[in-house]
């Protein structure tokens, strides 16, 4: 094999990983806003496979369920989450405030007055809750 393609291998392999994470990030997103509107049976398996990285077999055999009911069971809730924030635009709104307050505490920075810095202590304290 030559390098190239070893090279193109690799960066293919980073790009999936990548898109793993920011596919398990929204996932993340969305149950940390909607989560609570989920059956307990749908947060309990969904807690065990997304959030904590479980295999699908192993919550089927502790569950007593099939490999292909908790594979239904995470899509289903998926798509009942990505529905609450196209009808709520709860995780939108909160990006949008997290991005607006950066920029906030980013310009304070910049001007460096002495209201621009409790400007930008206030905005720090508010990215941290974030």
């Amino acid at each position: 094999m030559t390098f190239r393609i070893l090279s193109d291998i690799v960066c293919r392999v980073m790009e999936l990983r990548e898109e793993k994470i920011n596919v398990v990030v929204e996932q993340t997103m969305l149950y940390d806003f909607y989560g609570e509107l989920l059956t307990e049976h749908q947060k309990e398996i969904y807690e065990d496979v997304v959030l904590q990285d479980y295999s699908i077999s192993e919550v089927a055999e502790e569950k007593g369920i099939s490999r292909q009911g908790v594979h239904d069971l995470i899509r289903r809730c998926d798509r009942i989450l990505a529905g609450y924030e196209e009808k709520l635009h709860l995780v939108e709104k909160f990006r949008h405030a997290k991005q607006e307050v950066s920029r906030i505490e980013q310009l304070a920075k910049e001007s460096g007055t002495q209201p621009d810095e409790e400007i930008a202590r206030i905005a720090r304290e508010l990215l941290e809750t974030f």
